[in-house]
């Protein structure tokens, strides 16, 4: 079965990087944005996404950019299932799982305490698991599941 794990560069990569013993079990892909940022040697396919902010005037064009992308990220590499924290970038990817038929799991920041990221709001109802880092979080998404920090 192959998983894609999925997340925007910086503090969404890391706690996403915290599964990499998950990723090395599987046959896994990885999906992040093209920054900057340095992410460090991984032997998992990558794959990438343009960033994007929603308040930026490109923010439509680069957003069905991605869309495409992610398409064909998932007619070539076929995954079953994604694992995502999320942001932006990475929405068209999860919704294109889940049109697919593929199942989501999305594990909301450890950050967020008490409030909601958009892409939390966002895929909460389309995601097959979703999880929360933090007991407080249960408020805010009453299905999600605690298992505490995957720091």
């Amino acid at each position: 079965m192959k998983i894609v794990f999925a997340a925007s560069s910086g503090g969404h990569f890391e706690q996403l990087m915290m599964l990499k013993p998950l990723m090395e079990k599987h046959d896994s892909i990885l999906v992040t944005e093209k920054t900057d940022y340095s992410m460090g040697k991984t032997d998992v396919k990558t794959y990438y996404m343009k960033q994007i902010n929603r308040k930026e005037l490109l923010f439509i064009p680069k957003f069905i950019g991605n869309s495409f992308r992610a398409l064909s990220i998932i007619i070539k590499e076929r995954p079953k299932v994604m694992i995502t924290t999320g942001v932006l970038a990475i929405v068209p990817l999860a919704l294109l799982m889940k049109l697919f038929g593929g199942k989501l799991i999305y594990i909301e920041s450890f950050a967020k305490v008490t409030s909601k990221t958009l892409s939390g709001k966002l895929l909460y109802k389309f995601a097959d698991q979703f999880y929360v880092q933090w007991e407080e979080m249960l408020k805010l998404y009453p299905k999600a599941i605690f298992k505490g920090g995957i720091y």
